[in-house]
């Protein structure tokens, strides 16, 4: 593989017509010049330059090479100013990862805003309820719900918003069941648990307005790993669910699911960017998260 900028030297002096020229313009002593050139011919196999004591042209071969090396060149400007480009305007893609429930209830306002702001960008978007090695698979940007702290790693963590959990059931099963007045009084309905890694099913309620709280210990009659199916199960009556209050907010304004126990938390957990590193992100990845950063509060609100 060639040095570029033994590349660079060879043009500047065919250029400039001589070694002492060229190594005035370059600010390089002209024997170390000369010595790269003689470096860049033992590489190639050729000679590129007649050299005499008055004067040095190209020859044959130098004069083919010279033609490449001006592209060359070229096409490494462009290399480079594409991508100062990219560190000083949003252009290109933006891969990033999302839970199901965040990208088709938090996100797609957020993301049709940001792409008519920003024409140049184009986001890529993989949505799993799985945790994803973003730096392994080659994404910009993880989006994750978590109710604890994130592992310590080497990943950036950015804070979107925080989100209220709350317990939900269909106006029908209530209609049926009854509507519990108190935490003590839910141990006999149907429950409808959000399936998470080494979680025990069971409710930890805390009131919103003061210090109490209640642990119930569940039998889940679901116990599900997506929040669009336990919602579903919820609208058809199968029982009462803890979700995010954003993931139901249309359902309750519709009707379709009501707030049990409204005083009542039944957890919190927060929303995050996490990037394998600021060095060297892209302006079109800045511009989304800080964009992402102003709009997840408003998206995820409950009223």
């Amino acid at each position: 593989m060639l040095d570029l900028n033994d590349v660079h030297f060879f043009v500047q002096v065919v250029d400039r017509g001589g070694f002492s020229a060229a190594a005035r313009a370059l600010l390089v002593p002209t024997s170390t010049l000369s010595h790269r050139i003689q470096q860049l011919e033992a590489a190639l196999g050729v000679a590129l330059l007649a050299r005499t004591s008055r004067k040095v042209t190209a020859t044959d071969a130098g004069r083919e090479f010279y033609r490449h090396a001006v592209q060359m060149l070229e096409k490494a400007t462009e290399a480079e100013m594409a991508m100062k480009q990219r560190l000083t305007e949003p252009v290109g893609p933006v891969r990033y990862t999302a839970a199901q429930a965040i990208a088709q209830v938090a996100l797609p306002g957020m993301v049709n805003t940001f792409l008519h702001k920003y024409p140049k960008v184009n986001l890529i978007q993989h949505v799993t309820d799985e945790q994803v090695d973003i730096i392994a698979e080659g994404y910009d940007l993880a989006i994750r719900g978590h109710s604890g702290p994130l592992p310590d790693s080497s990943l950036i963590q950015r804070p979107l918003a925080r989100v209220p959990w709350y317990l939900y059931a269909s106006p029908a099963f209530l209609a049926q069941q009854g509507t519990p007045a108190s935490p003590g009084e839910l141990a006999p309905y149907s429950s409808l648990f959000m399936m998470r890694e080494s979680v025990v099913p069971s409710w930890h309620l805390r009131h919103e307005f003061s210090e109490d709280e209640f642990v119930l210990p569940l039998t889940p009659r679901v116990h599900a790993g997506c929040m669009v199916s336990l919602k579903s199960n919820a609208r058809a009556g199968l029982g009462i669910v803890a979700l995010p209050g954003y993931v139901c907010r249309d359902e309750v304004q519709r009707g379709e699911l009501v707030r049990v126990l409204p005083d009542w938390l039944a957890d919190e957990s927060t929303i995050s960017a996490l990037m394998p590193g600021r060095r060297g992100m892209s302006a079109g990845l800045r511009a989304f998260i800080d964009h992402l950063a102003e709009g997840f509060p408003a998206a995820v609100a409950v009223d």
